[in-house]
């Protein structure tokens, strides 16, 4: 039965060293007791201990995927360097500059220290350690190459987080300056022309068709407006709510994206370089492929290749061949099937794959960086239309006014 995390607190202590001077500082601990104990034990004779107070709750920060890559390099870089596990982990996560991220490290250690392994201790917190990480810390501990191993992690970790990074770049700019956009639009339409539509009433004269239809969307949007919005925040609440819960949705939605013009390019290249870079460090650290297959599955992001690698993993387990069974599904690029091949062949299957993810993640960033190059003018050419259209309409009876003076 887990015992649950014991809540420290920060104090501020002062006492004397073994040569009797004054020193001072602040410690972590769960109470008073504790603190005077870890002071006697580093030599100090603690004089007074006081719980520090904040005025003001410290605010949690989220756990973030790079907190977890960032301890991965961190653990890899002090086990090399020949410390204990429990002492490595004490200083990452005394040391880390998010608290939440530092309580959860400490938590770790705390499971270890009750016995627990360091797998185990890890696999306690599903939602930051997935199967792979577990798994791979599992078979260091068990072979004696944790420090190899926690930097195999630590590499997969920094490659997978840096792809993903890219394709949200590639995904998140163009939308972000069109809501943007739309909404400068929406502003306008709302606030500003309803001005000009005072100003144009007391021409008695005709107003241009194109004037007219935007006096007309202002009043749309004045009428409107407000429940435009509530009904397009309800619909985006209500597509992230069954996109999360239902996995046909999922399904039909991943199987879109690979369809979309360049943007599906990126999503396809990322998914192929995640799998590769998943079974590298998976067949690296010794697990059986049958077995890896699973956690790369799960690492590749996109449902569509989730279900052609369970298929590739029942064909392998009855005796089929790993670039045969990808050339079957149809989905992996010709290119990787037969690296992988020569990989099987070779004996050398961990390094073939490897390039391959080096060769698709190099892709991608070309992709991503040609892709907002591509973006920048249609993107300012939008904008353009946009609100350069309301300037013009607003203007032109002005305009056609001065001529008729």
């Amino acid at each position: 039965m887990a015992t649950a995390a014991v809540k420290e607190h920060e104090f501020a202590w002062e006492g004397t060293d073994r040569k009797g001077e004054r020193v001072k500082g602040k410690t972590q601990a769960a109470n008073e007791n504790l603190v005077k104990l870890q002071l006697r034990k580093q030599g100090i004779n603690p004089i007074r201990v006081r719980k520090q107070l904040a005025l003001f709750g410290k605010r949690k920060k989220a756990i973030t995927p790079q907190d977890i890559a960032i301890f991965a390099r961190q653990m890899a870089t002090m086990m090399a360097a020949g410390l204990p596990l429990v002492q490595a982990l004490e200083i990452v996560g005394r040391g880390h500059e998010n608290p939440s991220m530092g309580e959860l490290i400490l938590d770790i250690k705390g499971g270890i220290e009750s016995g627990n392994s360091f797998a185990e201790s890890l696999a306690k917190h599903p939602v930051y350690f997935d199967d792979l990480f577990v798994n791979l810390v599992d078979a260091g501990e068990k072979s004696g190459t944790l420090e190899t191993l926690l930097d195999k992690v630590a590499l997969y970790k920094e490659k997978t987080e840096a792809i993903k990074k890219k394709v949200k770049k590639a995904l998140t700019y163009p939308a972000a300056v069109i809501v943007v956009a739309f909404v400068v639009t929406g502003i306008l339409l709302y606030f500003v022309v309803p001005q000009f539509q005072s100003l144009f009433q007391g021409f008695g004269a005709d107003l241009p068709a194109f004037t007219q239809f935007v006096v007309g969307l202002s009043e749309f949007v004045q009428a409107y407006g407000v429940y435009m919005v509530v009904g397009i925040g309800i619909a985006f609440m209500a597509f992230f709510y069954f996109k999360k819960r239902s996995r046909k949705m999922r399904n039909f939605l991943d199987r879109l994206s690979l369809r979309l013009p360049i943007i599906g390019t990126i999503l396809y290249k990322s998914a192929v370089a995640r799998y590769h870079r998943t079974l590298s460090t998976m067949f690296a650290a010794g697990v059986p492929l049958v077995e890896a297959m699973d956690s790369v599955g799960r690492a590749s992001g996109n449902i569509v290749f989730e279900q052609a690698i369970r298929q590739v993993r029942d064909q392998i387990s009855s005796g089929t061949q790993l670039n045969w069974s990808m050339q079957q599904t149809g989905l992996f690029p010709p290119m990787a099937v037969q690296m992988v091949g020569i990989g099987e062949e070779s004996g050398s299957l961990d390094a073939m794959c490897a390039k391959v993810a080096e060769y698709y993640e190099a892709e991608v960033d070309s992709l991503v960086d040609s892709l907002s190059s591509l973006l920048e003018p249609l993107i300012m050419s939008i904008l353009g239309v946009l609100v350069g259209g309301l300037v013009v309409a607003m203007y032109l009876p002005i305009f056609k006014l001065g001529q008729a003076i």
